[in-house]
């Protein structure tokens, strides 16, 4: 780099590069987005990209992608310098996993790390990750209990050497997956993807003149550390605990968090937490450490851009054998059923130290039923249902849908929301297109968002089956069906998940489930939780609700007890008996 004084013009001509940086990286996403197979990534946006110096801090990562990705990538990348020292790549080389212990916490996610030279030299690397729609094996579903029985595990590996691709990992990947296509495509995406970083870096450090990131990086770094822990400082140091109870597998869950402020930073430490499931909802320590760094950095210091920085004040910790912090071989498949989990945690734990309160509980586990259909299916089902079905060739897909976010201290909270994945909802007509399943119903869900001063989102109901009288299998991941989420200072708690055929009969809310062929399953998000006495709430907004389907008149009146006439107006001299009375 071309030597500045420590100036205030230096300090800005800083400032300039790490902007574009940021930009350079949301290119390397967005070809990602472009390049890639997977509805998972084109629609939903289920990815992360991200460029580190050569000793794998994570400098700046794409506005586009989900914080598990991210958190756990920002880890990720030292795990391959350290099996593929920088001195020994070379221009062309892509360098692939899917170890969940190493990287995003199951085997559906795939991160391949690759270097950047300018003029013959290693200056940084881009790395990024996708969930591809299916990695073999028994499918993103809780039923296997080891990691073995859950897919094609990728230890760190050589995908490219020198730009000539491995192809014969590449021919093992067709040989152990049921969408070939897809899964290659995502992988010759996330190569370009990197590749396309690198190019925008090299145009970037030759526009500004530098040959190297180091003083830019140490910039970045230092400047976000020093904001999170000035952030931080704000808080009143001590120790603050809360717990978290979920549905689990074949036994409830108990999430138990005790958080430590102090001027070193924040720590989260999981003690007291319920020991590893049977079942793959098990999560892995860098995973725990995503969610919890996500869940503080939203509201301690949600403007300090995301890096190796700004999360260095960020400690985790979790008993080894509990389950979030599962040891190898254990399960792990549907991760994100707890994972997603945690930011409600940590949430609680800030609510007792930071001015006006936090948001609620949401629904915040997605919806991730995996779809699959071929003869299998058909033996599945057996007898006439089995015989009289059509023939369809195998086929998988996921689909992801959310519930409703918690309410928010001076705002209600947002329906159908993915929080804290961040992820979009695949479209209907993008499923229909590559799989051969319809959609009968999607609506929002009344009533479901917890009664508050400020209501809780809404969730939604959904009814899907196989097209053409096509029997289907899905691997269902259904969280808060027993334990709705929680509202905040006197708010109402969000309406329980609920599962079930629209023939009636009863579904699991987790685990591989069948649906016969002119059925549908009829799927209940959850709703987020109330904040504040739903008596607070004002009449006319509750009558808007009404009016929009969001809330039931019978709500209105026994909730947050607003009377409301025969047109929908608002009765005032009744609504203030109701609320005098109680």
């Amino acid at each position: 780099m071309l030597s500045r004084p420590n100036t205030a013009l230096s300090q800005i001509h800083m400032q300039v590069m790490w902007s574009r940086l940021i930009a350079v990286v949301e290119e390397q996403a967005q070809t990602l987005v472009r390049t890639a197979f997977s509805t998972t990534v084109r629609k939903a946006g289920d990815l992360s990209a991200g460029v580190f110096d050569r000793d794998g801090n994570m400098l700046a990562q794409a506005v586009t992608g989900t914080p598990g990705h991210v958190n756990s990538m920002a880890a990720a990348v030292r795990h391959f310098l350290d099996a593929f020292p920088l001195r020994t790549m070379r221009p062309g080389d892509h360098y692939i996993t899917n170890d969940p212990w190493l990287t995003c916490g199951h085997l559906h996610d795939l991160t391949v790390v690759s270097p950047t030279f300018l003029r013959g030299e290693a200056v940084g690397l881009f790395a990024s990750t996708v969930h591809v729609v299916d990695i073999g094996g028994l499918g993103m579903g809780p039923d296997g209990r080891q990691v073995f029985e859950e897919g094609l595990f990728i230890p760190l590996m050589a995908l490219a050497r020198e730009g000539h691709m491995n192809e014969d990992l590449l021919r093992m990947i067709r040989a152990n997956v049921r969408e070939p296509l897809q899964v290659e495509g995502d992988v010759y995406a996330l190569a370009a993807c990197n590749d396309e970083g690198s190019r925008r870096l090299i145009e970037m450090m030759e526009e500004f003149e530098i040959t190297n990131l180091d003083r830019l990086a140490d910039h970045i770094i230092e400047t976000s550390r020093q904001a999170t822990l000035e952030a931080i400082a704000k808080l009143k140091p001590g120790k603050y605990r809360n717990s978290l109870q979920m549905d689990g597998f074949d036994r409830p869950l108990i999430l138990a968090a005790e958080m430590t402020v102090g001027p070193a930073g924040i720590h989260v430490d999981y003690t007291g937490t319920s020991p590893a499931s049977a079942f793959g909802i098990n999560v892995v320590l860098n995973y725990t450490t995503a969610y919890t760094a996500f869940g503080v950095k939203c509201l301690v210091a949600p403007e300090v851009p995301n890096n190796a920085g700004s999360l260095a004040p960020i400690t985790v910790s979790a008993p080894e054998g509990c389950v979030l912090n599962a040891p190898r071989p254990r399960a792990v498949a549907a991760r994100h059923t707890v994972g997603h989990m945690l930011p409600d945690v940590v949430f609680g734990c800030l609510h007792q130290v930071m001015p006006g309160g936090v948001p609620a509980e949401g629904a915040s586990a997605l919806w991730i039923p995996q779809i699959y259909g071929g003869a299998d299916v058909l033996d599945e089902l057996g007898g006439e249902a089995g015989r009289e079905a059509p023939q369809v060739k195998p086929f998988s897909t996921a689909i992801f849908h959310c519930g409703g976010a918690g309410a928010r201290p001076g705002k209600d909270g947002l329906d159908v929301t993915a929080f804290p994945s961040g992820v979009r909802t695949i479209p209907v007509e993008a499923t229909e297109t590559v799989a051969p399943v319809l959609f009968r119903r999607r609506e929002f869900r009344e009533d479901s968002g917890g009664a508050g001063c400020y209501r809780g989102g809404l969730g939604q109901i959904i009814e899907l089956g196989g097209a053409d009288g096509t029997p289907i299998a899905m691997l269902c991941n259904f969280e808060r069906i027993s334990n709705p989420a929680r509202g905040r200072d006197g708010g109402n708690p969000g309406a329980s998940g609920r599962v079930g055929l629209a023939s009636g009969r009863p579904i699991g809310a987790k685990g591989r489930q069948s649906v016969p062929g002119g059925d549908f399953i009829r799927l209940e998000t959850p709703g987020g939780g109330g904040f504040g006495d739903p008596r607070e709430r004002d009449p006319e907004q509750v009558a808007l609700d009404v009016a929009d389907g969001l809330v039931s008149r019978q709500t209105a009146h026994d909730a947050y007890r607003v009377a409301l006439a025969a047109d929908g107006s608002v009765d005032h001299d009744a609504t203030r008996r109701l609320r005098a009375a109680g």
